[in-house]
This record gives structure tokens, C-alpha cells and sequence, in this order.
């Protein structure tokens, strides 16, 4: 089964394209400043001797769609023949609430779901509809798969996901920890049970993804009990310009003390904190670590910015093998995870005194889009087999 793989963004449009049946990627790239004049098409077949980049005219995400299509077909640098080769189309959907449980083909019914979800993930879930509704007409007649980021998470028990307000506020507003990057820490955590040559069921696993964005889950017998993130990805780790964790008293203080409103202090938690905020240099770890080598006030403030992301990581360790009551190993993933092994190294080292004997560190890379597919390819299989 040959499955499209599409994450749309605000301004940009991901894919990847699948043979599941052999789990390899055909093709990828990604349509990017949609809605700009220096839109772009960057696109990569197997056959391609280098990656096709070029402008492109793209007002919205349907014509974003269009052009995809026709990179796959493209008689030079396509891997497929036509639009009647996809057998499938998988999609990125940020939050599926407490609805989704699974993946799910995608219907009327679940398209309304995830319009009503945008309200709690307003950049992310409205883009991802304008894809699944492109993909309708362009691709008309193939099945759609939204797969989500939230729904690993729905495992948690009450005392994990509830706040510590009061409880109307769940039962009207729905506040409590969601949870993100389901689909890679499930992906991590099966990869993970393989090189240990265990069960997944048996295991007790905590999984750090960590790049601009970062969490960590307590997945205990595969499933998601506890998650860093929570009712947005806020909450948790610092992270490359989200703050984490954070008392909400000081959100009030901020806004009253710099006078200004609490849109904008939300602004500076999402975009201008963590380890921006703190290095004063840089989001990325690779410059921050750089720069923290050098001398003067910023190689100091690097530094600390460092150890901070560092202390947390650690901290989040500590809760999640108490609430396990054990653990098997720790997974690390994702860009900053991948490339740099001394982070990695680090934290097992200051954690050696405390964490069960036994319990191994491994970096296992993650790949959301080939899980995406192997979902998609299942969800239609066992649609097609209730008839």
C-alpha cells in the first residue's frame, strides 16, 4: 500500500510518501511560505539525483496540495505514475481532545471534531483541516486518516491529567493535561522494547523528545500514565522559546508589573522564553553550546541556560520512576537528543546514584511520518474489513 503522509503548518506543507508494505519512503519534501511571494517547492524522489528546490505560486493550502501532487507525478523527479498509485492519505492532527483515542478514518463527523478542537489548538488544527479538505478534492475518492498528536496520551489516569482547580472547569471547559508528541513517543517506545528484545507490555519507559519543542512521557506497558506537556505545550520542559513550567501567579505579576496585557505575556512564554530567554543568544542548542565555550556575561548566561534544561529533564526522571515504581529505560529523541551525545551521557552520569539498578540511556531517532503511514494503512485495512 503506497500512503501520502501530509503535515500541514500556517505557512507550510510537509509529505512524505510510503511504500508501507516495505516500510520505505518514496518521496518527501515540503511546500513552504504559503500565501507569499517567495513560496517554494522543495522536493525529494528516491530516483533524484539532488533535491528539486524551486518558486513556486502558492496563495493557499490548496494549491499547496496541487503542487505536491504534481511533484509525485512529475514525469523527471515523480516516483509515481499517477494519483491513482496512493492508496491512502495519513495526516498530522495536533489535538483530537478526548475524543480520539486511535487514529481514525476521517469523516463529516470527525472533520466537525477537529473544528471544534482548534479552539484549544488554534495554529495547529485549522491548517491541518485546510489539508484534509484539499486532499478531498484533489485526491477525490482516497481514504483520509487523521492521526493524532494527543491521542497516545489518553491512557492517563484522572489523577495524572486533572489540574488541581475546581473541577467544573473540566467538566465545562475541558482543562486538563492533553499532552503532545503522542506520535512520537509511541514510535520510540516500540522501537525502544525491540533493541532491549522485551514486550513493549512488560517495559517501563521513559521517552524525552527533545528539540525546539520538548516533552517527556512515563509509558508504562506501552501506555502513555504521565506526560509533561499538558492542557497546550506550555507546560513541562524549558524549551527552545517556551518557558515550561512556570508558577501561574507570575503571569498575573508579569502583566500587572510591565503593564501590559495577558495576550502579550502569553507571547512571551511561547515565543520568547526558555532557552532563548535565558541564553539571551539563541533557541538552538547547537549555537547556545557554542557560545557558552567563549568568554564574557553570555558564555556565562549559556551556560546557565545549559544547566537549566538539564536540571528539568532530570527532575521529570525522578517523578516518572516514582510514579512507575521502576523503570527499564530511558529514551532519548528528537534533534537536540540525536546530536549531542554529551547531553545524553550527562544526565545518565548525574543519574547513576538514582535510578533502578539496570535501567539503560539509548537515543533512538524517531520517524513520525513512517508511523503515521503504518496508521493510516491500518485504519483503512480494518475499515475495509467491517465493510
Amino acid at each position: 500500500m503506497i500512503v501520502l503522509v501530509i503535515n500541514c503548518g500556517s505557512s507550510s506543507a510537509k509529505y512524505q510518501l510510503f511504500d508501507v508494505n516495505r516500510d520505505i519512503c518514496m518521496a518527501k519534501g515540503v511546500v513552504e511560505r504559503i500565501g507569499q511571494n517567495t513560496a517554494t517547492l522543495c522536493h525529494q524522489g528516491k530516483t533524484s539525483a539532488k533535491p528539486v528546490r524551486k518558486k513556486v505560486k502558492c496563495s493557499n493550502h490548496y494549491v499547496a496540495i496541487d503542487i505536491i501532487v504534481k511533484a509525485l507525478i512529475d514525469k523527471e523527479s515523480g516516483v509515481i505514475e499517477s494519483i491513482s498509485r496512493i492508496d491512502g492519505i495519513g495526516h498530522r492532527v495536533v489535538h483530537g481532545g478526548e475524543t480520539f483515542k486511535e487514529s481514525t478514518p476521517i469523516t463529516p463527523k470527525v472533520i466537525a471534531s477537529i473544528e471544534k478542537y482548534s479552539e484549544l489548538a488554534p495554529l495547529h488544527n485549522p491548517p491541518s483541516l485546510l489539508g484534509i479538505k484539499a486532499c478531498a478534492k484533489i485526491l477525490k475518492g482516497i481514504p483520509q486518516v487523521a492521526v493524532f498528536d494527543t491521542s497516545f496520551h489518553q491512557s492517563m489516569p484522572e489523577a495524572a491529567f486533572l489540574y488541581g482547580l475546581p473541577l467544573g472547569y473540566y467538566k465545562k471547559y475541558a482543562i486538563r493535561k492533553y499532552g503532545f508528541h503522542g506520535t512520537s513517543h509511541r514510535f520510540v517506545s516500540h522501537e525502544a522494547a525491540k533493541l532491549i528484545g522485551r514486550p513493549l507490555k512488560t517495559l517501563k519507559l521513559i521517552t524525552c523528545h527533545l528539540g525546539n519543542g520538548c516533552s517527556m512521557a512515563a509509558v508504562k506497558g506501552g501506555h502513555s500514565i504521565d506526560t509533561s506537556m499538558g492542557f497546550t505545550p506550555l507546560e513541562g520542559l524549558i524549551m527552545g522559546t517556551r518557558s515550561g513550567d512556570i508558577d501561574p501567579a507570575a503571569v498575573l505579576y508579569i502583566a500587572e508589573k510591565s503593564g501590559v496585557s495577558l495576550k502579550a505575556v502569553n507571547d512571551i512564554l511561547n515565543k520568547k522564553s526558555g532557552l532563548l530567554g535565558i541564553s539571551g543568544v539563541s533557541n538552538d542548542m547547537r549555537d547556545i553550546l557554542k557560545r557558552s565555550k567563549d568568554s564574557g556575561p553570555s558564555a556565562a548566561r549559556c551556560k546557565l541556560a545549559i544547566e537549566m534544561f538539564i536540571y528539568r529533564i532530570k527532575k521529570y526522571i525522578g517523578s516518572y520512576v516514582a510514579a512507575m515504581g521502576a523503570l527499564d529505560a530511558v529514551v532519548f529523541t528528537a534533534g537536540i537528543s540525536e546530536n549531542n551525545g554529551w547531553l545524553v551521557s550527562r544526565i545518565k552520569r548525574d543519574l547513576k546514584p538514582c535510578v533502578p539498578k539496570g535501567a539503560r540511556f539509548m537515543v533512538v531517532p524517531t520517524n513520525e511520518e513512517l508511523l503515521i503511514a503504518r496508521d493510516t494503512y491500518n485504519a483503512i485495512k480494518t475499515k475495509r474489513k467491517r465493510g
